[in-house]
């Protein structure tokens, strides 16, 4: 029974969105780090993250139970019920949310139901009515970056606002490449993503023409702070790994085939720009 519970957290997601969080941690903290703080924004943001993944399973019951990959979810098993998961999902947002009260700022705190508010009712609206899901998605998956460092600045500032832009337009290259190899099942669930609305090509551009924005939102950040040459050249270097490796097969590969790649590198690229932007900040 516990682990269907954890699995209602989408732990997942959860371990995905702590890597960009700590990276604007580490950015705002400079030479100033605090372990212990980070530690404590951490747990507060993945508790909130875990409150809207659990919410969003109670909404999305009906298309997890067509699509093959969610059909086995404890809530559309009956492992669970819907009136205890949302008790759980209750209990995970208001903790979450009394730790950033308690041990960042005030703002920290409005960035996190501003998130939770998104994913789960914004989001949950538009992907099932409109094609601009996705996007209305990728704003409240760019909460944690800025959420990470704001935990430390108690400000919104131009860095703030850069980090959630390269968040966003990561995301969008993301999830449209995942749209693609798994069109057929958002078929079945009868959600208008993008793929299936547009076509496969307009898809594969919309990825290029977003790879680019998020390299442009990437190289902005060493403008507006002191990352240094050493973020700058990491980021030209994995900016064209993934021009190149999205253009060379782009014509040669299936579609599926070269979505699948395109996914496989977009989660190593984050990780790496992430990585580079802590260290950055930390040693800067």
């Amino acid at each position: 029974m516990f682990k269907n519970y954890y699995l209602l957290t989408k732990p997942g997601i959860i371990r995905g969105n702590a890597i960009p969080a700590i990276a604007g941690f580490c950015l705002a903290s400079s030479k100033n780090f605090n372990a212990l703080l980070l530690i404590e924004t951490l747990v507060g943001i993945s508790l909130v993250i875990a409150c809207a993944c659990v919410l969003n399973n109670i909404i999305d019951k009906d298309i997890d139970r067509k699509m093959k990959r969610t059909k086995e979810r404890a809530l559309v098993t009956g492992a669970i019920t819907d009136k205890n998961a949302l008790l759980f999902g209750i209990v995970l947002g208001a903790s979450g949310l009394c730790v950033l009260e308690i041990f960042t700022n005030l703002l920290t705190v409005l960035i996190g139901v501003a998130g939770l508010i998104f994913y789960v009712v914004i989001y949950g609206w538009a992907k099932r009515r409109s094609i601009y899901g996705t996007h209305v998605g990728s704003i409240s998956g760019a909460m944690p970056p800025v959420a990470g460092y704001v935990a430390v600045s108690n400000r919104v500032d131009t860095i703030a606002i850069i980090l959630f832009l390269i968040l966003v337009f990561w995301q969008m290259a993301h999830f449209f490449a995942i749209g693609i190899f798994r069109m057929g099942e958002y078929k079945k669930a009868e959600i208008p993503i993008w793929p299936i609305k547009k076509g496969l090509e307009s898809t594969k551009n919309q990825i290029l023409i977003y790879i680019v924005l998020f390299g442009i939102a990437s190289l902005s950040l060493y403008f507006y702070s002191k990352v240094g040459v050493v973020y700058l050249i990491s980021v030209i270097i994995l900016l064209s790994i993934w021009l190149y490796v999205a253009l060379g097969p782009k014509f040669k590969l299936s579609s599926d085939q070269w979505a699948k790649n395109m996914f496989g590198l977009s989660v190593l690229i984050l990780s790496l720009l992430c990585i580079v932007i802590a260290l950055s900040g930390l040693f800067a």
